[in-house]
């Protein structure tokens, strides 16, 4: 199982919004086969691993870290006919699928078949693995990282206006690592304005994917100029505005190759739970918020942070004008505090990365 789950794991990034899903047979204690779902829309593990192992397959063990599928409104076949067709005669499974066109279904109709079905090997694993897709698929909402780089004193910047990079090399790689894996990046406009970035993926030696860039932006002070509207980039910029916004703003920027959305406001700014559901319906499954201490502050305080990844440079910056990591209250109750569980703090080069869960 703990292959099946090294195999999922190659997908990530690529299979939006559907599960990361590796597949291993087994026979006479030797792997005859191993296969993983790569992208959204291509043959399934199942389906890769039974093809690889071929008439072998016949009396052998599957291990999936997901429940076959087995309703037909999809691109691919279902997984559970084809594993009964297969002659499989045990399949360990760590998880069934929330999804409820599935949910135990694809395990009643193999075990009607006559096929032993274990469940639960490494469920915890199995559920952590999946997480982006179990929020997405049970809420109609993406899962939500908070990434940020601060000093060990919490300053994200040495002042206003100031873009000088805080944490180390190996620190930023794995940043854009997050940014290949999310759907869709959001930024505040004061983050535009300031840095002018460019908000792609750059990872060297691979094909990185560029997510959709989403700008909150509550009077459209972006220009049309900005490099994250004249790149070239396969990726989407949406800039997600309020009814304060001028019309000839609006028009503007979509003429500059904008998306524009206008979005209910809340205490004067883009409402970020209402974000959330827009980016569901498009299919957004999750987003990496690179944000100031504002935006940071405003996504604790809406509640729609699932999990941080706060990369700790061994720094102090100790200015009085520097930016801080949280600039704002995260709760309506000014007596509540935000706590973080599971955290786990791994060594990224010279620096620290700080992962936890609300």
């Amino acid at each position: 199982m703990r292959r099946a789950l090294e195999l999922a794991e190659k997908g990530r990034g690529r299979t939006s919004p559907n599960p990361m899903v590796g597949a291993v047979v087994v026979k006479s204690g030797r792997i005859l086969a191993e296969g993983f779902h790569r992208r959204a829309g291509g043959p399934h593990a199942e389906a890769v691993a039974l093809k690889k192992a071929g008439s072998r397959a016949e009396g052998a063990t599957l291990y999936l870290n997901l429940e076959p599928c087995s309703h037909l409104d999809k691109r691919t076949p279902p997984c559970a006919p084809l594993i009964i067709n297969r002659r499989i005669r045990r399949i360990v499974i760590a998880m069934r699928d929330p999804n409820p066109r599935v949910n135990g279904k694809g395990i009643a109709q193999l075990r009607q078949a006559g096929v032993r079905v274990v469940e639960g090997v490494m469920k915890r694993e199995a559920l952590r693995l999946n997480e982006v897709y179990i929020k997405y698929l049970t809420t109609g909402k993406p899962f939500v990282v908070s990434k940020t780089a601060m000093s060990l004193d919490g300053k994200i910047a040495n002042a206003r206006g100031s873009t000088t990079w805080i944490t180390g090399e190996k620190a930023r790689r794995e940043a854009h690592r997050l940014r290949d894996r999310s759907d869709a990046i959001l930024v505040g406009v004061q983050t535009v304005l300031t840095d002018n970035p460019r908000l792609t993926t750059r990872l060297p030696g691979m094909k990185a994917r560029d997510a959709h860039r989403v700008i909150l932006d509550s009077t459209l002070k972006i220009p049309p100029t900005a490099r994250l509207l004249t790149q070239k980039s396969i990726a989407k910029t949406i800039i997600a505005t309020t009814r304060r916004a001028l019309r000839k703003k609006i028009r503007a920027l979509e003429q500059a190759g904008a998306t524009v959305w206008v979005i209910k406001d809340q205490d004067g700014r883009v409402s970020l739970p209402e974000l959330m559901s827009r980016l569901g319906d498009m299919g957004v499954a999750s987003v990496l918020i690179e944000g100031g201490g504002e935006l940071n502050a405003s996504a604790f305080r809406s509640g729609i942070v699932d999990k941080l990844v706060w990369f700790i440079a061994p720094k102090i910056i100790g200015r009085n004008d520097a930016v801080a990591v949280i600039e704002g209250p995260v709760s309506r109750d000014p007596n509540q505090t935000v706590p973080i569980r599971d955290l786990s703090i791994t060594p990224i080069g010279e620096d620290l990365m700080l992962e936890g869960y609300l």
